[in-house]
């Protein structure tokens, strides 16, 4: 039985979004976005280091659920 390597599926690269660039797809100021984060409202966001990032796919699943 010849051992034959398996070969890895590519993946896909996702972007994150900045809150100037979901502001920008969902066409509300930057400061909207704020305070939905501070409310609990509002697309997922997640914070890396000391900034404030958002999955396209979790934006745009939030806009289909509206």
């Amino acid at each position: 039985m010849t051992n034959t390597p398996t070969v890895p599926r590519p993946r896909t690269v996702t972007v994150l979004w900045s809150v100037e660039d979901a502001a920008a797809y969902l066409r509300v100021p930057p400061k909207t976005l704020y305070e939905w984060r501070y409310k609990g409202d509002g697309p997922p966001s997640h914070r890396i280091g000391r900034y404030v990032r958002y999955m396209p796919e979790e934006v745009h699943a939030w806009v289909r659920s509206r």
